[in-house]
């Protein structure tokens, strides 16, 4: 698989661009290779980005990842980061998306401020901003409080809530959610089997120490499982580690704005002036191009 790949990814005999999208989910384009941990469309190909990109070195014209970097370990994140350093192509682009930590946290001082003055809308949208700013590092099941305040029957403020997640907000009020693929023969399989492995393992837990001990390891399954955030970051933090690996031209842009050729075409970030995930911070640097040699023969 690792072979194929690597194969796939190579540069074409063409000369067209090779464009690179990590952790798509269920947003990607034809035009692009894209990478994720599981896959359940034909144009996905499944691949851990902890273990490298399978890409050669210089190969690739432009790397984009949108929500992906936040769900690794920060060491985990500079590896990938250097990852992508090392496959770009001289001049190319690297696009990372990631949740605004900057914006988070002035919008819940901002709405903190206000609720503590007594005013009713603010008082309404605290308990979201909270959740938006600490929920996904810290739940313990899918969907945690997050899923559940905006499956609520009485929610009094989802034009703010779904002002800040975009789509996702109808995804969790469907009683159905994300069921727009299908996995495949193998997906369901590996999930079999992975489900068998996991009952055994809870059956000895149990036996031995408990059901608190079940509930450790169920938890701790989850954990493991990519959903929550184990980091966060803001322009600052990303710009000095982009630098730090050896990018330039360090730009915050918009969903709609990139020095991608075509990027709107593609429709990863925004689809017409809809922004997937308008609780982002959008940010370009480029890998640089070598210095020219200076070393002259000595006379």
């Amino acid at each position: 698989m690792q072979s194929e790949l690597s194969q796939t990814v190579a540069m074409s005999d063409t000369g067209q661009p090779q464009l690179l999208n990590i952790g798509c989910g269920r947003t990607h384009h034809d035009e692009w290779i894209n990478l994720d941990l599981e896959s359940t469309d034909a144009n996905v190909m499944e691949h851990d980005v902890t273990k490298g990109i399978p890409c050669p070195s210089e190969s690739i014209s432009a790397v984009y990842h949108s929500h992906v970097l936040e769900h690794l370990k920060p060491e985990q994140g500079i590896d990938l980061l250097k990852e992508c350093y090392r496959v770009l192509k001289p001049d190319g682009i690297l696009r990372v998306v990631v949740p605004d930590l900057e914006r988070i946290a002035y919008l819940y001082l901002n709405i903190h401020e206000q609720a503590w003055q007594g005013k009713m809308q603010a008082q309404k949208d605290y308990d979201w901003i909270k959740l938006e700013l600490l929920d996904q590092m810290v739940r313990e099941s899918s969907g945690g409080r997050m899923g559940r305040y905006m499956a609520a029957a009485d929610i009094t403020n989802s034009d703010f809530v779904r002002s800040r997640i975009g789509d996702e907000f109808w995804v969790c009020r469907s009683p159905d959610g994300e069921t727009d693929t299908k996995p495949t023969r193998l997906n369901r399989l590996n999930s079999f089997t992975y489900n068998l492995r996991e009952k055994l393992v809870r059956g000895w837990a149990r036996l031995l120490l408990g059901d608190s001990a079940v509930s450790a390891i169920d938890e701790g399954l989850f954990r493991s499982r990519g959903e929550i955030h184990r980091w966060m970051y803001d322009r600052f933090s990303l710009r000095e580690l982009c630098t730090q690996i050896g990018f330039d031209t360090f730009e915050v842009m918009t969903a709609t704005t990139s020095n991608i050729e075509n990027f709107s075409v593609f429709e990863l970030d925004s689809v017409g002036n809809t922004v997937r995930k308008p609780d982002s911070l959008f940010i370009e640097c480029r890998k640089n191009k070598p210095a020219l040699s200076t070393n002259r023969r000595a006379s």
